[in-house]
């Protein structure tokens, strides 16, 4: 799908850098440059992932000669970094072999220069002059996919920002019918102060657990409880603890996806099958039934049903709504959310299943009653 408003030979680049980077590229912004081409897009932001932050460089091609390859500029705080300096063999090579028919060019490009500027940020923090970033950085430089990060500003102190992805596995693998384009990791983000002399016992660092929203949907990251930062503690040191925890809370989360699939399932005789679901997760904040119940004679509540990543140990938040009536902003009108009823996470799955059928059955008389009065008033 062409991007409106850019000319086929750059949107076409655009169009493969965003469908194939592993990175996540999004576009901020765009705007035109040329005044012989009135609405002709050629110039665009690009927000970069980069160190579970983000980076923005501008890309600047030339709507009047979009064969040529574009100008990149980066933001202010990076005007050290100069990628065409040393060891440009390669990005030199992509720039003057430029084919804009070639719809990778703008790929191979910025997947290049982030190279570099990983290159460049290393090589920024390495300079520190921090006994204990040094020592740091010599034990775990050699962990594969490992970002850092200089920053330093007049109105904060200086600090050294890792990014240490966690856990040699394959969370997508694991997930059946899994729809995530982009590898799932769970990252450790360290923040070190920048000292100028040793200390004996140095402080913890800022650690916060960071991942995808599609994987916090079914890993809650930032429900886990770190664990303790040791006097005298290196990083080294901490990882394998922690990652021996969250390896063990990963398996147990992709197993509970089961349970709640042969739950949901074991609604389906007593509820009929549900009009929404999620079919990844199954953690069901769209969960969607229209049961047919006898007793409440042709009258057929919604109920939603909304498990979380909990369950068993929290039971199924329920609601019901009606299909007949509506509320004076001619809205459907809804129950109270309910999740106190008889529940044990010890049952098994056809037994919850059917405590809430046994549940909901008197729950539908008082809330149609409840509805019928509502529009009587």
């Amino acid at each position: 799908m062409p991007y409106d408003g850019f000319p086929p030979l750059i949107s076409s680049q655009l169009q493969y850098l965003l469908n194939h980077s592993s990175h996540l590229i999004k576009v901020e912004q765009v705007w035109s440059g040329t005044k012989y081409f009135p609405g002709a897009f050629d110039r665009f932001t690009l927000v970069i992932p980069y160190c579970l932050d983000f980076i923005r460089w501008d890309v600047v091609y030339n709507a009047e000669l979009p064969m040529a390859p574009p100008d990149v500029i980066f933001a202010a705080e990076d005007e050290d970094f100069h990628p065409l300096h040393a060891d440009t063999k390669l990005l030199q090579g992509i720039l003057c072999n430029w084919n804009f028919k070639d719809p990778t060019c703008l790929f191979n490009l910025i997947e290049e220069l982030r190279r570099k500027y990983v290159k460049y940020q290393t090589y920024l923090v390495e300079r520190v002059d921090d006994d204990r970033l040094k020592f740091e950085i010599s034990t775990i430089i050699s962990r594969e996919g490992i970002e850092m990060h200089m920053s330093s500003g007049t109105d904060k102190p200086e600090e050294v920002k890792f990014a240490v992805p966690l856990m040699d596995m394959n969370i997508n693998k694991m997930v059946l019918a899994c729809p995530w384009r982009h590898q799932q990791k769970i990252y450790l983000q360290v923040v070190y102060p920048v000292g100028r002399k040793y200390l004996s016992a140095p402080s913890a660092p800022r650690l916060k657990l960071m991942s995808s929203a599609e994987l916090k949907a079914l890993f809650p990251v930032d429900e886990i409880k770190l664990p303790s930062w040791v006097d005298g503690m290196c990083l080294a040191e901490y990882l394998p603890h922690l990652e021996e925890l969250l390896q063990k809370q990963v398996l147990e989360a992709v197993s509970l996806i089961d349970v709640r699939r042969h739950f949901i399932e074991a609604l389906a005789p007593l509820f009929g099958r549900p009009l929404e679901a999620d079919p990844v997760r199954f953690s069901a904040e769209r969960l969607l039934f229209l049961p047919t119940l006898d007793h409440l004679h042709s009258w057929y509540p919604m109920v939603h049903v909304s498990i979380s990543t909990q369950f068993p140990k929290q039971p199924p938040s329920l609601m019901l709504q009606s299909t007949q009536h509506v509320n004076p902003r001619d809205m459907p009108v809804k129950s109270a959310i309910m999740n106190e009823y008889p529940w044990s996470p010890r049952w098994e799955v056809m037994l919850m299943a059917e405590k809430i059928h046994e549940f909901l059955f008197d729950e539908c008389l008082n809330f149609k009653r409840y509805c019928n009065e509502s529009q009587q008033q």
